[in-house]
């Protein structure tokens, strides 16, 4: 008698192909894989369910300890925190400022120097747009003014 495995089998190669391990993984029975899949969600799910009432367990210890302490140093806590919150957010906003700073300087130097950064096209249309509204009401403003002197002239 010769082993199934005995014989040839072109996929059963050393690199390629189903390899031993895979053919038995796939002749496992569903309701075992079932089971196996079951068992593992359940030890994941207890370990995380123990975790958590072992953290909510802490946080209640923790707050009771705490609360009194709490309670007598707020007349400092307060303030310090609030000190601290307003240096934070200052720092922050600084921060952000500063970026946006030096992003526009970095923006203008290359638009001045030639280079061609994002939302050039816009400000070259937009200058065009105010260059021509500027120059139309130039000639609106002239034909207002000479209008002006000629209906004067005439009262005179």
């Amino acid at each position: 008698m010769t082993d199934i495995h005995q014989t040839y089998n072109p996929q059963h190669q050393p690199y390629g192909g189903i390899s031993h391990y895979q053919q038995q993984q796939q002749h496992v029975s569903p309701r075992v894989h079932q089971a196996v899949k079951a068992a593992t969600a359940a030890t994941a799910g207890g370990s995380l369910l123990v975790l958590s009432g072992l953290i909510l367990a802490g946080t209640v210890i923790a707050l009771t300890v705490a609360t009194p302490l709490l309670v007598i140093f707020s007349p400092v806590l307060v303030p310090a925190a609030i000190t601290v919150f307003l240096l934070v957010t200052g720092f922050l906003t600084s921060g952000g400022f500063g970026v946006a700073a030096v992003t526009v300087l970095s923006w203008i130097y290359k638009y001045a120097t030639g280079g061609h950064p994002p939302g050039a096209d816009s400000l070259d249309q937009a200058r065009d747009k105010l260059g021509y509204k500027a120059r139309e009401m130039k000639g609106r403003a002239e034909q207002a003014t000479g209008m002006g002197q000629h209906h004067q002239r005439t009262d005179m």
